[in-house]
């Protein structure tokens, strides 16, 4: 009988292992925000020059970033970022996997770069060619703005912004991504 106490607490961190991992799996969409829908993913895919974004830890100090899609034969999207770590003075690059979270013609899809952990990857807006893209996160915290260029028409930008604002962005705190050819 000395070992139930212990199977209890294995058993209670077993779960809560399992409902942490489950949260944090679960990728979602901001409220209010909704995702694209129809969504072409073959028109989505390829290179992406990343614009703007909210700020992290993971693309702190970087610039020349790009994102670039491509499919895995799974039917998931292998995800490749990259960027020029201004402090470190080196590239840095990320590769993880995106899955549709419904539909694959919804733009409600969830990305990973740490194994089981999932975040959302929100396509809210999206112009018709394909050649500017807004993505939410799973929270406010979380933003960017794509582009097939490195630089956005002023109409797509103001756009896109109050797009954001009307979500509940604090579009003055975005991160505008130099693109230049300055580091090697």
């Amino acid at each position: 009988m000395k070992n139930t106490p212990t199977k209890y607490l294995i058993g209670s961190a077993l779960i809560a292992a399992g409902g942490l991992l489950m949260f944090s799996s679960h990728a979602s969409i901001p409220e209010g925000a909704v995702a694209v829908k129809p969504f072409n993913k073959k028109k989505f895919l390829g290179k992406w020059y990343e614009i703007a974004r909210m700020d992290y830890r993971f693309e702190k100090n970087l610039i020349n970033v790009t994102a670039e899609y491509s499919q895995k034969l799974t039917g998931n999207i292998k995800v490749v970022n990259r960027g020029f770590d201004t402090v470190k003075n080196e590239w840095k690059k990320s590769k993880g996997t995106a899955k549709f979270r419904n539909d694959s013609d919804e733009g409600a899809l969830k990305v990973s770069f740490f194994g089981p952990f999932y975040s959302g990857y929100n396509v809210i807006a999206i112009d018709t060619d394909y050649t500017y893209a807004l993505i939410a996160g799973d929270d406010l915290r979380y933003l960017w703005i794509l582009s097939r260029h490195k630089e956005i028409p002023e109409s797509v930008k103001t756009e896109y912004l109050q797009i954001a604002e009307e979500l509940g962005y604090k579009t003055s705190k975005l991160t505008w991504v130099a693109q230049n050819n300055s580091s090697k």
